[in-house]
């Protein structure tokens, strides 16, 4: 357990540091917050032609209201956190590529959820935007990441019996 723990924190520490270089951000991050905002504002076309992105910014071409995809916004930190928490738990590799690839979806498709809602509901109470982006969405997009986590966690492979349990006990002589 102690070993998770300092791994996840090393992995985390890591990650963190190497997403805040400027390489990272031109890379990764501005790209993938730019297809976050297309990939939300697809899915909001669908329904509501008024809609438009521009970058970052996600925009209604009916009321001009607008929201951008900031750091901290964009999922990233949290996949990151998954990524973490995978990494450093004891699992076979094929395991944890597996559970990536699922998590990562899981993570990010919630996250879309999150900014399209923001988006309407900015537009109908300034009030009620700000709490559910400050508050609610954080805590409801971290806790996917560990319900994410904890799911793959339970779907690893048991160690067979005897195979955590240290080598066998040695052999004692029969009784006459």
């Amino acid at each position: 357990m102690l070993r998770f723990v300092l791994v996840f924190v090393l992995l985390q520490a890591v990650l963190f540091g190497a997403e805040l270089t400027p390489w990272a951000q031109q890379y990764f991050v501005v790209p993938w917050t730019t297809a976050l905002a297309r990939i939300a504002t697809g899915l909001v076309t669908l329904f509501d032609p008024d809609v438009v992105a521009a970058g970052k910014v996600i925009r209604s071409t009916a009321n001009g209201f607008a929201v951008s995809i900031e750091a901290g916004c964009n999922g990233v930190e949290a996949t990151i956190v998954l990524l973490a928490a995978m990494l450093a738990f004891p699992a076979p590799w094929k395991n944890r590529l597996i559970g990536l690839a699922a998590g990562i979806v899981a993570v990010q498709s919630l996250n879309v959820v999150r900014v399209i809602s923001l988006f309407y509901l900015g537009q109908w109470s300034a009030a009620l935007f700000e709490l559910a982006h400050l508050y609610v969405w954080q805590a409801l997009i971290m806790l996917d990441v560990l319900v994410v986590w904890l799911i793959w966690v339970r779907t690893l492979p048991r160690p067979a019996d005897g195979d955590d349990a240290g080598p066998p006990p040695a052999a004692t002589p029969a009784a006459a």
